[in-house]
């Protein structure tokens, strides 16, 4: 069942849990997000940023689209991390349910100017739109980010959504893209996220969301955000099975080599799905 963040947010704002958006590159990742979900009757946001997109090439989008219309569960195929209307536009004629335009590296101004531009091509289509105020850092990965976290203004919040009209929105509390080095502890401030929470008209979206606690992911998950990006953390039990598998056993045929780096990918996307209490929530769904 494909849905529209629009739609998949509203009901896990309402219930207070968040839905996992992973990034995928492939089509075994593919297999290893949407098998998950199904498994586990959870709602999912299946995700491509820029880079990833172009890796995979338009095509491949026929395939994702397909299984995702007949999936079993509640599905949104979204755009991550877009930074131009022509990227956008490329999203939306494959496919994508949902975009992700990305203007925080801009000053408010500039921001508001290309979210507002993407609004008004999305809306008329339906497509929902997502946007960034405050800034994620970089660590790795092909989503990007900035040096400098700047957290997000509760202040700003109202005025921004309400200048661009963007269907859910990225806030800034102290996450970053990526797998943090050891002996880094990053501590999130929920303290700004359940002041934005109070105000806010739109449901909240949580970037970087691999490698930070537990307890913090789901605290933020239960209080306000709607939506967490995962990445680094289930590719890397994926691709370190991958290799294990191909060191021990020299295989060559993909029966002997993918199974157990799909179930290890699927490993960690469960345990998020647990953190964000989303698991078996697709009954929620029903009246889509």
């Amino acid at each position: 069942m494909l849905l529209t963040m629009k739609e998949m947010l509203a009901v896990a704002r309402e219930n207070h849990f968040s839905v996992g958006a992973f990034n995928i590159c492939d089509s075994l990742l593919m297999k290893t997000v949407i098998e998950a979900a199904e498994e586990n009757n959870s709602p999912v946001i299946v995700e491509l940023a820029p880079p990833e997109f172009d890796y995979v090439g338009e095509e491949f989008f026929k395939y994702v689209v397909e299984r995702l219309k007949t999936s079993k569960v509640p599905a949104v195929l979204h755009l991550d991390h877009g930074t131009s209307l022509e990227q956008v536009k490329k999203a939306v004629e494959c496919g994508f349910t949902s975009v992700m335009i990305d203007g925080s590296l801009l000053d408010y101004e500039g921001n508001v100017a290309l979210t507002k531009e993407v609004v008004d091509y999305c809306k008329p289509l339906g497509i929902s739109v997502e946007a960034e105020i405050g800034t994620i850092g970089a660590l790795n990965g092909p989503e990007g980010g900035s040096n400098e976290i700047i957290y997000t203004k509760p202040e700003d919040v109202l005025k921004f959504i309400g200048d661009t009209g963007a269907d859910s929105l990225a806030i800034a509390i102290g996450t970053a893209h990526g797998i943090y080095p050891a002996g880094h502890v990053p501590k999130l401030r929920l303290d700004i996220l359940k002041e934005i929470n109070e105000i806010t008209p739109v449901p909240l979206v949580l970037h970087g969301g691999s490698s930070n606690k537990d307890e913090e992911i789901h605290e933020a998950a239960v209080n306000g955000v709607s939506k967490v990006n995962i990445a680094s953390d289930y590719r890397k039990a994926f691709f370190e099975q991958l290799t294990d598998t191909l060191n021990e056993t020299h295989a060559f045929w993909s029966g002997d080599v993918y199974p157990a780096a799909i179930e290890a990918g699927k490993k960690v996307i469960v345990y998020k799905m647990n953190l964000f209490e989303s698991i078996g929530k697709a009954e929620l769904y029903k009246w889509q």
